[in-house]
Parts: C-alpha cells; structure tokens; sequence
C-alpha cells in the first residue's frame, strides 16, 4: 500500500472511531417509500428523529424506528456512555436498493404485466455533537 492509501485509510479509521453504525437488509419496502421517512430524519437529534417515527402514518417508519433504536443501543454498548448525556444526531441515513422478486400477472387477450416487488438497504450513521465525550472515552481504552 502507498503512503497516500495508508494516510487515507488511517485518516477513515479515525474518523469511523466517533461514529456508530446500524444496517437493516432485505427490507421489504420499495426503496423509494423508505427514502420519504428517511429523508425527515436526517440531521435530526436521536430522540426528535424516534419521536417523529412514532406517531408517522408511513409503513417503512416502523423498520426505521427499530434501527434508530438498535443504533442507540450500539451507541451505548460501544462506548459505554448513555445516550441522553451524548447528545446523538442522525449524521446519515443510505437507503440502497436490494433484491427484486420478479412475478408475472395474468392480462386480458393473453398478455402478462409485470410485477416488480423491491426491498432496501438501510444504513444509519449516529454521531454526538459534542465530540469531547467521544474523544475521552476512546482515551480511555
């Protein structure tokens, strides 16, 4: 490896220390009905991000609403802090496109539609805002 690679890839390293990290896959939602919550709740504060979740009409805010908790958790196991003295925020949300199960339906005059049923992959990036509280727990070990 180069010595610009290294300087990049340590540079990557350091920088994914302070963040924490959920991924959902497989998710049978069409990716484009997930990335209209998704959108809501980038940048947002963890607990201002679960409470729109909650009371959110759309199907795909039930999937979001257990990753957001299951980063939170992660959040909380791996630095070994809370997570209401961190001050989280959603720093990113990937909504990508997975498998598609391709089903024919019958038409009139012997035709066949096309049916496409798609699902996602969500990824979803917690960092604090107060990065002292990141800085001194990775010190520490």
């Amino acid at each position: 490896m180069g010595a610009r690679k290294k300087l990049a890839a340590d540079a990557r390293k350091e920088a994914n220390k302070s963040i924490c990290a959920a991924r959902a896959t497989n998710v049978p939602t069409s990716p484009r009905k997930m990335r209209l919550i998704a959108d809501v709740l980038r940048g947002k504060d963890v607990f201002e991000a679960l409470n729109v979740l909650t009371f959110s009409t759309k199907h795909a805010s039930i999937t979001l609403e257990k990753l957001v908790r299951s980063a939170i958790a992660n959040w909380e196991q791996k630095f070994e802090t809370k997570a209401e003295d961190s001050e989280l925020f959603v720093q990113s949300i990937k909504v990508d496109s997975a498998r598609i199960l391709k089903r024919f339906q019958p038409a009139p005059q012997g035709r066949a539609y096309r049916i496409r049923k798609r699902s996602n992959h969500v990824t979803v990036h917690l960092a604090s805002r107060n990065a002292t509280a990141v800085t001194e727990v990775n010190n520490e070990k």
